[in-house]
């Protein structure tokens, strides 16, 4: 028998329709790179997107899920966990976004305030350790929080979420190389474990004309999400 662990919960994810990493938290080594992470998370999408059960095992693991418009959540444990832990996991998770974003649980919604999302995933799990299943509680501290950060992180944080709107609105098609960014166009600056890159000038919607600058924002939007970078399409 296995000894009894408080290390539940190996990754949270949420993905788009299309398989496309929206967040996606590791706790533990088991896909030690993007690249590797980026496959198990398509290969999790291809077997779950289309199907109806909460629960699958992939990989050696437990997976939980479920979708919502455009979204879809997993929770991810150890073959031999307990499901119905990983469950709760994932529901206090959605149900605190519900509460959050006034159950405008969809794409666009949560890339406008992904803050958020990664102070309630703080407060659910911690390394891998459940902390809150109560989305209530989670909800209530995440406010907090909120309420504690500065003016000047408010306006960092009010930045990102532009740029992150105005990323959903571009369709992208070819590569592009992020060795033609140059890094000095822009500021990183980390709160609460939250990396945030600013601009400056701070970009409006008619720099999205520009390749450049649409290029450094793909680079910018990388490098807070680890997003896949694309070039620009029609």
């Amino acid at each position: 028998l296995r000894e009894p662990s408080l290390y539940t919960v190996k990754a949270v994810l949420i993905l788009d329709n299309d398989g496309d990493r929206l967040y996606a938290k590791y706790y533990d080594d088991t896909y030690p790179t993007v690249k590797e992470q980026k496959a198990f998370e398509k290969n999790i999408f291809n077997k779950t997107h289309r199907t109806d059960s909460e629960i699958a095992l992939l990989e050696g693991l437990t997976v939980v899920y479920k979708s919502n418009i455009d979204l879809f959540f997993y929770v991810i444990g150890s073959s031999h966990e307990n499901e119905l832990m990983l469950m709760a996991v994932l529901n206090c998770l959605f149900d605190s976004l519900s509460q959050m974003l006034r159950k405008n649980v969809e794409r666009r919604a949560l890339l406008e305030n992904m803050e958020g999302l990664f102070l309630a995933v703080d407060e659910i799990v911690d390394g891998g350790v459940i902390l809150e299943s109560d989305p209530q509680q989670v909800v209530h501290r995440v406010a907090l929080r909120g309420d504690d950060v500065p003016l000047t992180e408010q306006t960092v944080t009010q930045v990102r979420k532009t740029f992150l709107a105005l990323l959903s609105a571009i369709k992208f098609k070819s590569s592009i190389s992020l060795l033609t960014v140059k890094a000095h166009y822009f500021r990183i600056n980390e709160y609460k474990g939250i990396v945030i890159a600013s601009f400056s000038p701070t970009p409006t919607l008619s720099h999205a004309s520009s390749l450049s600058n649409i290029a450094l924002l793909c680079m910018t939007v990388y490098m807070i999400t680890n997003y896949s970078v694309y070039g620009v399409g029609s």
